[in-house]
């Protein structure tokens, strides 16, 4: 099960996704989170968050909305309060950075860059208030810009995280690699928006949120798929992961390790279960390791044993 993304070497290729493990503090009260291969902890700003309104989540068919709007206490404050906890556990810590300008992600990553983190994973869906809100992970130019300027000054690997809201996911993802991304993760959530009939206001108050859980796999999939045909840095894929056999879909379709997220709020004992039911799956599939089954799709003329 022992896996290496960028030179960090993980017990597994699982990841707890940022957004919806916290800091770890609450489930370690569960379950020992050291099972995780890393955990990828809550987005941090330059300066702390308070977030957004409530309602900031809703439920949905096969999935959930959020719209939390990056409630987190801060670069320093994690570095001073969190981290030390975190590094204690001895588990590889994956800073998750956003921003709303350049200067806010470069700082933000500069101050990291001096900490006992293992990654910093650069979340390129925020919109860049300095350009009329369009956010950084929609067009390859600002991708690369806001990429390169995190590159400058992050001693650790560099992953960015892909926004799914575009029309051309493989151009994004070369945009980044380009600019000296070690890797990407994806997908990012996608936007959308529930509507309570009665009152006849949206459910959120911010109107739109951000949809994850099962009801984006075939997205994230196919996604996935794309963006590893497109680079030959490491692509870790997330979205709507459930299940032992969703993380060897990932890895088939091209991501070295896989993120859980959303699975983590319906079930606080998804992770543990995931793991040690992946572990079985790679022995059923025939596997030695986890990267057997990367990039290993098949796309050839069906056989005539009667699968399609």
């Amino acid at each position: 099960m022992r896996t290496e993304l960028c030179g960090i070497e993980m017990k597994n290729p699982l990841i707890a996704a940022s957004g919806t493990f916290g800091f770890g503090r609450e489930f370690d009260e569960l379950y020992d989170i050291s099972c995780w291969g890393a955990v990828s902890v809550k987005g941090l700003t330059l300066r702390p968050r308070a977030g957004n309104p409530p309602a900031r989540i809703a439920e949905t068919a096969s999935g959930m909305l959020n719209s939390i709007g990056l409630q987190n206490p801060g670069v320093d404050a994690f570095i001073r309060d969190e981290l030390p906890w975190l590094v204690s556990r001895g588990i590889p810590v994956i800073a998750n950075v956003a921003g709303s300008s350049e200067d806010e992600y470069a700082e933000a990553v500069r101050r990291l860059s001096d900490a006992p983190v293992s990654m910093i994973e650069l979340n390129i869906s925020c919109p860049n208030v300095k350009h009329g809100g369009v956010h950084f992970g929609t067009s390859p130019e600002a991708a690369r810009e806001i990429t390169a300027k995190a590159r400058a000054c992050c001693k650790h690997p560099l992953m960015v995280k892909l926004s799914p809201n575009v029309s051309d996911i493989a151009e994004i993802a070369r945009a980044v690699e380009e600019a000296g991304a070690d890797a990407v993760s994806l997908i990012n959530t996608i936007t959308g928006m529930a509507i309570d009939a009665v009152s006849r206001r949206p459910v959120l108050a911010n109107i739109t949120g951000g949809l994850s859980g099962p009801a984006i796999k075939p997205v994230a999939l196919r996604m996935v798929w794309q963006a590893a045909s497109a680079v030959k840095i490491p692509v870790v894929g997330m979205g709507g992961i459930t299940t032992a056999d969703d993380v060897a879909q990932f890895m088939i379709a091209g991501a070295s390790a896989v993120m859980i997220g959303s699975a983590n709020i319906a079930d606080p004992m998804a992770g543990p279960r995931i793991i040690a039911g992946f572990e079985r799956r790679l022995r059923e599939l025939g596997a030695d390791a986890p990267g057997d089954l990367v990039s290993s799709l098949r796309t050839d003329n069906p056989t005539d044993d009667g699968r399609m």
